[in-house]
């Protein structure tokens, strides 16, 4: 498996208060990131994989959700989050 527990731990301890800390906006949205770049490299070796793509778009508009609620809640914490996983916008 791509995602391993010691996996998400380190990602929640990461950008997260603590490895506890699912809840966060920013330990949630990079753990969709992390997904959303494994998804992203299986496509590029099967093109014709839709069910795969499919729910690689539906895991984009959940980072974005997560990403506009972090933008109306606190600018600083976006900012931090977007520089911290080098997302485009």
């Amino acid at each position: 498996m791509y995602l391993t527990k010691k996996k998400k731990e380190d990602l929640f301890k990461k950008h997260g208060k603590d490895a506890k800390d699912t809840g966060s906006a920013e330990g949630q949205i990079a753990l969709f990131t992390h997904r959303i770049n494994h998804l992203t490299e299986h496509l590029k070796r099967n093109k014709k994989d839709y069910n795969t793509e499919r729910a690689l778009v539906k895991l984009v508009g959940k980072r974005r959700a997560l990403l506009d609620y972090l933008t109306k809640k606190d600018i600083l914490r976006y900012r931090a989050i977007v520089k911290e996983l080098g997302l485009r916008k």
